[in-house]
């Protein structure tokens, strides 16, 4: 729907002027952070549909290797460790296990910061940016 409807590019284009000076690496970053800081308030699922199209647009349009980017969406997508609601295991213990809220983000935030700056780096020594074929 977002296909069709364009808002795809036109979001696509919005995040380029936005962050149309960064380098590839800054890219898959943005969207890294983007896709893990939604998928603390939206399922998994819900942030990985609503940030591939975006992303696939984006690095297609700059010539960069769109698998690159859905793989960093789909792995930022299960990087939800900051809160309770952000993954349902998370919920489930949260009760039970005399939890706060801000134990997840004490725990989580440094762990979501360590992912969301090694994991661009590896995806981009395993796989490039320059697209395939």
């Amino acid at each position: 729907a977002m296909k069709e409807s364009g808002t795809t590019e036109w979001l696509a284009n919005h995040l380029l002027s936005v962050g149309g000076g960064l380098s590839g690496y800054g890219l898959l970053l943005m969207f890294y952070m983007a896709t893990s800081l939604l998928t603390e308030i939206l399922s998994n699922n819900a942030s990985v549909v609503l940030m591939i199209p975006i992303a696939v647009e984006v690095a297609s349009s700059l010539g960069l290797n769109p698998y690159a980017f859905m793989i960093a969406v789909t792995f930022a997508a299960s990087n939800s460790y900051m809160t309770p609601i952000g993954y349902q295991t998370n919920t489930m213990v949260y009760g039970p296990g005399g939890y706060r809220f801000l134990d997840f983000t004490r725990v989580g935030a440094p762990l979501t910061f360590l992912l969301t700056i090694l994991t661009p780096l590896l995806i981009i020594w395993l796989y490039g940016l320059t697209p395939i074929g």
